[in-house]
């Protein structure tokens, strides 16, 4: 029964319509209880709080392979994989995750079967199986984890950052666990693994740290009934939350600058200091505040100084991996092949904005309008899935009192500027860590961190040195940003008379094509623009294809600091290069969309090179196709299978043959070209009606194809390209091989593709049905069983509206041949198990796939992703879920 049950007003957002309650179940469980009579989904999470900072010494990953063996089985649900199956089968998907002070476990299913998988659930923290058959297994699947993440600068430069401190606090562990720590180690000294993982368990997992989040459709009184039926019997042995006093980083690991050496091709600069945690100050915002404004990519920032100059790509600043006792605050800066050269003065810039700051002030109106932008977002925020809902909440309950446990810290409300001035006073010379990475380093290291063997170097780097650097650095006019005009004002909702429920072909003309979808359910003052540019010239070879994947960049390059202003407002925009020529998106409040839209309208008919811009980006494109080699295996395959299949796709070896020839000239005379004849389709989405959608296209028009000296001109009738797809002949096996070019990786991979059907809606269902049924099976026998790889899955593949099956796996174990003949194999075996089935399984799957497809989209990026992909691939079957329900 639930012992406590107290009344308090949980904060959530003004347009949530969703219930809440918060018990304490009679073992100490505390639990919130969500009732959404729309969703179509449940879910649950329970966030229990034993990370990995508690692993035993010497049995380092023990609590990461817990989360692994804990979903196996349990007493009263014994079938191996059953709860996974189960979970698959009607509809859902599960997963978990461990880190530092906590493991994650959550799942979502179908409505009509929360119950039965509530309970499934529920066994894990109850009675758990956790045989020694299993356990074996599982070990091999955490160490193919750990292969996995092996070439990983991500996992490599964290690991590294852990390795620089004391080793006597948890901070410094290795997270994951390996084949190493898992049983070569206990095995050597006498230790039985599962008795430890058993111990460990029974020892550590106490309802008294579990926190459940559970979301239903159900009133709130029926889901307390649920959940005191399921829950109330997990083990409380009043365990208090695990406390780590001291900091990870005494005076030794302070002051240092460390060389690295990355895998990928590039530099970066991670500048890190260790700081009060915001947790301790979440309605203050300190670090919020210092991250808004030492990340500032508008005039006058950090971040434009760098870029004017060439030295910087991109810059990120904030707090980094935090918990209660400690936390660090990071800049972390992408440098060109220039900005490396003068990385003292990078540093020197640096710091001489952090001084600004610290003469400047703390700012009044700067954190009011960084707390009215935080408000505006948290009040009309999107509804998301309930499994990441879920998973969300439940991470935020041991840290923050129950009102705030759904707006956590992302609400800054009190403006203290003592506080904030704490943790400026933190980002100092003598309080920093230098992580300075680059390949150029190779060679000129003579230390390796021992997990995942990144060479490094370090050196001393005192006070008196960063001030040498100050003095040294341009004189660059660094200052505040200034106020953001994007901020929206007028969130009013346009009521349209008409019920338009799918997108509607709103104009046609030999210049463009507009698709219309006025918000008719989520009532949100947010809208959605799509704009396709279809340009023959622009991918009909792999020196078109470069070039416009510049253009794409630069232009991109020379909006952002006037769009940045209306990115931290709320307003997102993107240029990217497709196949048949660049789109443009702009998302957001659509009270300034078009202001921002116009302007990148504007750019696009207005273009020039910048020479200097264009060596810098040049740069950057460079070494992102030189770095596609150190792709995952699993990656790499998809890429060649999508090359193979797809029409009018150039690869990208070619590409980065031809880019050290193109020079700025090339893109000056190609751009003309490439624009001389455009067809415009567009989709606009959300709280915009009708003659405003219209509006906007008439503008693009008149800029584009109606000016004086007009930019476009219309497609002929023979250069409307139609995205095309190889077909492959019934009965025949097609085998493409190809060496993995990382010789570092030990992984192999293998994409199985079996090409079904054009599109088609019987077909279609049939496809899924099949795949629903297999995709659970697939994973157990092949991943569980037979543990080829980490990463295995059995998923649907639709090119341009061709449907098909695959199977993606990343294997160290076998190589793709002998991969191949298992799921050969399995292929076969799963037929026979197909024709065993029982008409009540198969029935109860077709409910799961009628539950799927009665799925309401949560909110309006969602819908538009669905629409918009039925325009792209040329479908056009807006009422497909209906028609294949």
């Amino acid at each position: 029964m639930a012992v406590g049950r107290e009344e308090v007003e949980i904060v959530k957002p003004r347009s949530d319509k969703r219930e809440y309650r918060r018990v304490v179940l009679e073992n100490s469980l505390e639990v919130l209880l969500i009732s959404d009579p729309d969703t179509d989904k449940c879910a649950a999470s329970m966030d229990v709080g034993v990370g990995y900072f508690c692993d035993p010494e010497g049995l380092e990953g023990l609590a990461h392979f817990l989360e692994h063996m804990l979903f196996y089985a349990s007493e009263r649900y014994p079938v191996e994989d059953g709860y996974s199956k189960f979970i698959t089968e009607h509809g859902g998907s599960r997963n978990a995750f461990t880190s530092s002070r906590n493991t994650n476990y959550h799942f979502d299913v179908n409505v009509d079967s929360f119950e039965e998988a509530l309970d499934r659930f529920a066994q894990f923290f109850i009675k758990p199986l956790m045989s020694p058959d299993a356990t074996m297994r599982e070990i091999k699947a955490v160490h193919s984890e750990y292969q996995k993440n092996l070439l990983l600068d991500s996992r490599r430069m964290n690991q590294l950052q852990k390795h620089i401190s004391e080793e006597s606090h948890p901070y410094h562990k290795f997270s994951t666990g390996n084949w190493d720590t898992l049983e070569i180690r206990p095995r050597a000294k006498g230790l039985d693994i599962r008795n430890e993982l058993i111990q460990f368990y029974k020892e550590k997992y106490s309802a008294s740290l579990m926190h459940l989040v559970v979301y239903s459709k159900e009133n709130l009184d029926e889901i307390l009934c649920l959940v005191e039926g399921k829950f109330q019997e997990i083990q409380n042995t009043d365990k208090s939350t695990s406390r780590f006093p001291g900091q990870p980083c005494s005076s030794e690991h302070l002051q240092i600058l460390v060389k690295t050496v990355p895998i990928k091709q590039g530099h970066k600069l991670r500048v890190i200091w260790p700081v009060t945690p915001e947790i301790q100050h979440y309605k203050e915002g300190p670090c919020q505040y210092l991250g808004h404004l030492i990340g500032h990519q508008g005039e006058g920032s950090l971040f434009y100084v760098l870029k004017t100059l060439g030295w910087a790509t991109s810059l990120f600043a904030g707090e980094g991996e935090s918990c209660w006792e400690f936390a660090f605050f990071t800049v972390q800066i992408d440098l060109t092949d220039a900005g490396h050269e003068h990385m003292q003065d990078v540093i020197g810039l640096l710091f001489k904005y952090i001084i600004l700051l610290q003469q400047s002030g703390v700012c009044k109106w700067i954190f009011d309008e960084l707390s009215a932008l935080c408000e505006t977002e948290f009040h009309y925020q999107d509804k998301i899935p309930p499994i990441d809902y879920v998973v969300c909440v439940a991470s935020n309950m041991e840290i923050y009192p129950p009102e705030h446990w759904i707006v956590g810290s992302s609400m800054p409300c009190e403006f203290n500027p003592g506080t904030i001035q704490m943790v400026l006073d933190k980002l100092s010379p003598d309080n920093v860590r230098i992580f300075w990475e680059s390949k150029s380093f190779e060679g000129a290291t003579d230390m390796v961190e021992p997990w995942y063997g990144t060479a490094y170097s370090m050196n001393r780097i005192s006070a008196s040195t960063i001030q040498e650097w100050m003095s040294y650095s341009p004189d660059e006019n660094l200052h505040l940003p200034g106020p953001n005009v994007f901020i929206p004002t007028d969130f009013s909702l346009k009521i349209s008379g008409e019920k338009i429920n799918l997108p509607v072909l709103l104009r046609k003309s030999s210049y463009s094509t507009l698709w219309f979808k006025p918000d008719t359910v989520f009532s949100t003052p947010k809208a959605y623009i799509i704009i396709d540019f279809s340009c023959p010239h622009a991918s009909n070879s792999s020196e078109a294809e470069v070039l416009t994947d510049l253009f794409t960049r630069l232009l991109m390059d020379y909006l952002n600091e006037f769009a940045y202003y209306a990115q931290v407002a709320g307003l997102y925009y993107g240029v990217h290069d497709t196949n048949t020529g660049f789109q443009v998106t702009v998302v957001g409040y659509n009270h300034k969309l078009r202001i921002l839209l116009e302007k990148i309208i504007e750019k696009i008919a207005t273009f020039k090179v910048r020479p200097e811009r264009f060596a810098v980006i040049k740069e950057v494109v460079t070494k992102d196709y030189q770095n596609l080699k150190f792709q995952q295996p699993y990656e790499h395959a998809m890429y060649c299978s999508s090359l193979i299949l797809q029409d009018n796709t150039w690869p990208w070896t070619e590409q980065l043959e031809v880019l050290p020839s193109l020079e700025n000239e090339d893109l000056t005379n190609f751009l003309p070209l490439m624009l001389s004849r455009t067809s415009l389709e567009l989709y606009v989405a959300g709280n915009i009606e009708r003659g405003e959608a219209e509006s906007i296209v008439q503008h693009i028009e008149n800029v584009l194809f109606h000016g004086p000296q007009p930019i476009c001109q219309p497609l002929y009738p023979s250069q409307h390209l139609t995205n095309r797809v190889v077909k492959l002949g019934t009965g025949l096996s097609h085998f493409y091989c190809t060496e993995g070019l990382n010789p570092s990786d030990q992984n192999s991979a293998l994409v199985h593709y079996i090409q079904v059907h054009q599109d088609d809606i019987m077909m279609n269902v049939k496809l899924q049905l099949f795949a629903l049924i297999a995709k659970q099976a697939a994973f157990h026998q092949l991943r569980s069983v037979e543990q080829l790889g980490y990463i295995t899955e059995l998923m649907q593949r639709n090119d341009y509206g061709i449907h098909g099956l695959q199977f993606l796996i990343q294997s160290t174990a076998k190589g793709p041949g002998n991969i191949d003949l298992r799921v050969e194999e399995f292929l076969k075996m799963f037929e026979s198990k197909l024709s065993r089935m029982t008409n009540e399984d198969f029935k109860s799957n077709v409910n799961a796939l009628i539950d799927m497809k009665l799925e309401k989209h949560k909110n309006l990026w969602e819908e538009c992703a669905f629409y918009w992909e039925e325009i792209s691939n040329g479908t056009k079957k807006f009422d497909r879920r209906e028609t294949e329900r």
